[in-house]
């Protein structure tokens, strides 16, 4: 059972989100693994978006794999704040707060959409509920908001089992987390993997020399940009997209983009085991 926080400092754009979507779903199809995928942004729809439409909230989720037979779908992760406060939260009760994509695979915990006011109140509790998880889900993904307070951003840090570095092609981008690397030792550490989001293979700043100018023994990770993905994303159809490219031939940029989430969600997995064995 393992925390993965997906992590980016700056005000560009790196597909943090995207390629957080991309390695879950993909883990979920291929994988045996129970799966929750926690944003602590607040009301950012990119992960909504992504796998379903928005809908009255009274009304009961259907996974692709089966229904969700919670009681609170509609308070997510606010209905979950509200029994941690009562002491009374167990972690196979946080299903009943999520959204199902593959039954038993994968679920989604809903994006904070209430006031500003309880957003600040609420988010005291998210490294509760994240450690909380843990104790249920095999993988628990937390998509970490940039503008998270510091002392909590700080927290779920520290409590997570992997850091994922996400990152720009842009030489800024890059030298920036070569500073924030020599500030604190985490993320020099292998509890850090970096990834190259919305990936350029064409780029001057690709894998082997994005690789060699941040002194990486291996390879970095990457997710590239895909144009059916991104759409997919729009259109709350990330699921079907991934069956469709599982179970059909590929074109080159399909295949080299559904290749690197397979290499990028086996780097993960493989140093989750390397860490988990050297504790």
């Amino acid at each position: 059972m393992s925390i993965v926080t997906f992590w980016n400092k700056g005000r560009e754009q790196t597909g943090k989100t995207l390629s957080l979507i991309s390695i879950c779903t993909y883990l979920a199809i291929e994988h045996n693994y129970k799966i929750l995928v926690f944003s602590t942004g607040y009301k950012d729809e990119n992960l909504d978006n992504c796998f379903w439409e928005a809908t009255n909230k009274t009304q009961k989720n259907r996974g692709l794999f089966g229904p969700n037979t919670n009681i609170a779908m509609e308070e997510g992760i606010a209905g979950l704040a509200k029994v941690m406060k009562s002491n009374k939260l167990s972690p196979e009760y946080i299903t009943n707060y999520t959204k199902i994509i593959f039954k038993d695979r994968l679920e989604i915990l809903p994006t904070f959409k209430g006031t500003q006011e309880e957003y600040d109140e609420i988010k005291e509790y998210y490294p509760d509920i994240i450690n909380l998880a843990n104790n249920y889900y095999d993988l628990v993904f937390v998509d970490l908001d940039k503008r998270m307070k510091k002392d909590i951003a700080e927290t779920i840090i520290q409590k997570s089992d992997l850091i994922v570095a996400s990152l720009s092609q842009r030489l800024a981008s890059i030298n920036n987390f070569l500073k924030i690397r020599e500030q604190n030792p985490l993320f020099k550490s292998k509890k850090t993997l970096v990834l190259l989001g919305r990936y350029d293979r064409y780029s001057k700043y690709n894998i082997k020399n994005v690789t060699r100018y941040l002194g990486e023994k291996n390879k970095v990770s990457t997710i590239p940009y895909n144009t059916l993905f991104f759409e997919a994303c729009e259109e709350a159809a990330v699921p079907d997209l991934f069956l469709k490219l599982r179970k059909t031939d590929q074109d080159e940029r399909n295949g080299f983009f559904f290749s690197e989430i397979k290499r990028t969600a086996n780097n993960i997995i493989y140093r989750l085991q390397d860490l988990s064995m050297k504790i």
